[in-house]
C-alpha cells in the first residue's frame, strides 16, 4: 500500500494559502531556503505559540502554571528558570532536554509532578526544554515560558532571544541564518508589575528581535498586571478604598504608556490564580479559612494587616496552617477565603475554590486570549508564515531565487480574501512606529485592524448593517482621498491597505442585509 504525506490541519483559509505558497516554491528554491520553507509549515500546522515574557521575579511561571492548570514550571530561582520552556500537547508527560547540538535527553517529571529541579546535565550545553503534556488546553494553544528579561546572566536572555519559539526540526537542517529567520512565537503575553520600566520595553524590543522582526502590537501582544492584590488603593485616586478596582485603575495607565504595543493590560493575581486552578487548594485549607472565620472579627481584622501579624498572632489556629495558607494565597487571597465563608458559611470546599479563582482575574485573561489570539489564530500564524517566507527569501544568496519567492507573495497578496495580511502589516507598521500617523488616524487604524467585529471596527458597535454599512463606504471614500492627496508616500501605502478594508467590510455588510 502506498502511503502519501500526512494529512495536516491548517487554522484557516489564509494559512492555508500561505502553506500552499511554501509547498508549490520548494521545488523552486535551494536547499536552505526550501529548509526554511518545511520549518514553516510545521509552525503553520502546530497550535498557536504563545510566550509569556517580562522582568525577572514577575511572577511569569506562576501565571503558566495557572494557564496551564497544572503546577509544572519551576518558580523558585534555579537552573530550569534560567532556560526556555515549551509546554504543549502530547499523549505521554515527559520533559526532553534539547541540546546545543541537536541531542536529546528525555527525563520524567518529578515526584510532584513538575520539572526536575536539577537536570542532571551541563546547563551551558542546553539549548532549551520541550514540556510535553496530556492537559487539553494545550491542543490549540502552546504556552513558552521565558526567563526575565532584562535582569538575567546574558546566556540566558540569548537563549530567550535565539529560541522563543523555536521548531521541533533538528538544528543541523537549518543554517543559522535561515534558523533565526523562522524562529518566534507568534503571540505575546507581558507579565508586567506596577511600574512600567525600561526593562518592559526592553522585553517588547527582545520579542521583536526573536519573530523574525515581527513587531509587538495589539494583533499579537497583550499584558497582565501581576500581583494585583499588592496595589495600594490609597496611592490610587478614584479607588475608592478597592485593591482591586485601584489595580484595575493602574492596568489602565499602563495600557495607555504600552499603547499601540499592547492590546490591552488586565489585572490577575497568579499565586492566586495558581494555587486555586492547579489543585493546591485543598480541603484542609478550606477548615483553616472556616476556622479563622470563627475567630471574632477584631482579632481577625488585626492578623491581617500584615504577613507577620498573621502568622505570629496567638489564635486558635495553628500558625503552621495559617503559614500553608499565606504561601498558597497571600493576604488577599485569605481574605477573600475568609469573606467568602462569612458570606455562606456552609461553603464547600469546591465552590470556595471557585471563589478564590473568580477573585484571581484569571477568567478576564483567559477569555481576552481567547479573543485577541486563538479565535484569530489563522490571521495570526499567515502573517507570522508570511515574514518568515520574507526573511528566508532576503536572506537568499540568489537573486532569481529571491524574485521568485516575492512574485508568489504579491499574488498571494493580490487574492481578496489575503487582504487581512495587508492589513496586519499596516497596523504592525503604524503600530511599531515605523510609519507616522496623526494620533486620530491611527487610533481609527488600530481599531479597524484589531478585532473582526464590523460594528466594532467601525466604532459603531450595536448599530443597524444598513448604517455601518453607509459609514464602510463614506470611510473607504476618506481614505482614497487622503491617500491621493495630503499623505506621504509611507502614509499613502498604509492609507490604500485602509481604504481596501473599508470597501471589502462594505461589501460585506451590504451583501449581509
Amino acid at each position: 500500500m502506498v502511503h502519501g504525506p500526512p494529512q495536516r490541519h491548517w487554522p484557516g483559509p489564509l494559512s492555508a494559502a500561505v502553506a500552499t505558497l511554501c509547498d508549490r516554491l520548494q521545488p523552486q528554491v535551494g536547499p536552505a531556503t526550501a529548509a526554511g520553507f518545511r520549518q514553516v509549515l510545521h509552525r503553520l500546522s502546530a497550535p498557536l505559540q504563545v510566550a509569556v515574557a517580562g522582568r525577572i521575579k514577575s511572577g511569569k511561571s506562576t501565571l503558566v502554571n495557572a494557564l496551564i492548570g497544572r503546577r509544572v514550571a519551576p518558580t523558585d530561582v534555579g537552573e530550569c528558570t534560567r532556560l526556555v520552556t515549551r509546554f504543549q500537547y502530547g499523549t505521554v508527560d515527559r520533559v526532553e532536554v534539547i541540546f546545543r547540538d541537536g541531542r536529546k535527553q528525555v527525563l520524567p517529571f518529578d515526584q510532584q509532578g513538575m520539572i526536575p529541579a536539577d537536570l542532571g546535565v551541563d546547563i551551558a550545553s542546553v539549548s532549551h526544554l520541550e514540556a510535553y503534556l496530556t492537559n487539553a488546553v494545550l491542543r490549540d494553544l502552546t504556552v513558552i515560558d521565558t526567563p526575565g528579561l532584562g535582569s538575567l546572566d546574558s546566556a540566558s536572555v540569548r537563549r530567550t532571544r535565539e529560541l522563543l519559539g523555536a521548531g521541533d526540526e533538528p538544528p543541523g537542517e537549518l543554517d543559522p541564518v535561515s534558523r533565526d529567520a523562522v524562529a518566534g512565537a507568534e503571540a505575546v503575553l507581558y507579565v508586567l508589575t506596577q511600574t512600567v520600566k525600561a526593562d518592559d520595553e526592553h522585553a517588547l524590543t527582545a520579542f521583536t528581535a526573536a519573530t523574525a522582526r515581527r513587531e509587538a502590537g495589539p494583533v499579537n501582544a497583550v499584558a497582565v498586571l501581576n500581583k494585583a492584590d499588592t496595589v495600594e488603593p490609597d496611592s490610587v485616586p478614584g479607588s475608592d478604598g478597592s485593591t482591586w478596582r485601584a489595580a484595575g485603575l493602574v492596568a489602565a495607565s499602563q495600557a495607555a504608556a504600552l499603547r499601540p504595543r499592547v492590546a490591552d493590560v488586565l489585572p490577575v493575581i497568579g499565586l492566586l490564580a495558581e494555587t486555586s486552578e492547579t489543585g493546591g487548594f485543598t480541603s484542609a485549607d478550606a477548615r483553616c479559612l472556616k476556622d479563622l472565620a470563627a475567630l471574632d472579627e477584631e482579632t481577625r481584622e488585626t492578623m491581617l494587616l500584615s504577613a507577620d501579624l498573621f502568622v505570629d498572632w496567638e489564635c486558635a489556629v495553628p500558625p503552621a496552617d495559617r503559614r500553608r495558607l499565606l504561601e498558597r494565597l497571600d493576604l488577599y487571597g485569605v481574605r477573600s477565603g475568609v469573606l467568602a465563608v462569612t458570606e455562606d458559611p456552609e461553603i464547600t470546599a469546591g465552590a470556595l475554590r471557585r471563589r478564590l479563582l473568580d477573585a484571581s482575574g484569571l477568567a478576564a485573561v483567559r477569555a481576552r486570549l481567547r479573543t485577541l489570539f486563538q479565535a484569530r489564530a489563522d490571521g495570526i500564524k499567515a502573517a507570522a508564515a508570511m515574514a518568515s517566507v520574507t526573511a528566508l527569501a532576503h536572506a537568499s544568496g540568489d537573486p532569481g531565487e529571491r524574485q521568485r519567492v516575492h512574485d508568489a507573495i504579491e499574488v498571494l497578496l493580490a487574492r481578496p480574501e489575503a487582504h487581512q495580511l495587508r492589513l496586519l502589516e499596516a497596523l504592525t507598521l503604524v503600530a511599531g512606529g515605523t510609519v507616522a500617523m496623526p494620533d486620530d488616524l491611527a487610533e481609527e487604524i488600530l481599531r479597524v485592524g484589531s478585532t473582526s467585529d464590523p460594528g466594532e471596527r467601525l466604532g459603531l458597535a450595536g448599530r443597524p448593517r444598513t448604517e455601518l454599512a453607509a459609514h464602510a463606504l463614506e470611510r473607504a471614500g476618506w481614505w482614497r482621498s487622503f491617500a491621493s492627496f495630503g499623505a506621504t508616500p509611507a502614509q499613502s501605502r498604509v492609507a490604500h491597505v485602509v481604504h481596501r478594508a473599508y470597501f471589502l467590510l462594505w461589501q460585506q455588510l451590504r451583501e449581509a442585509t
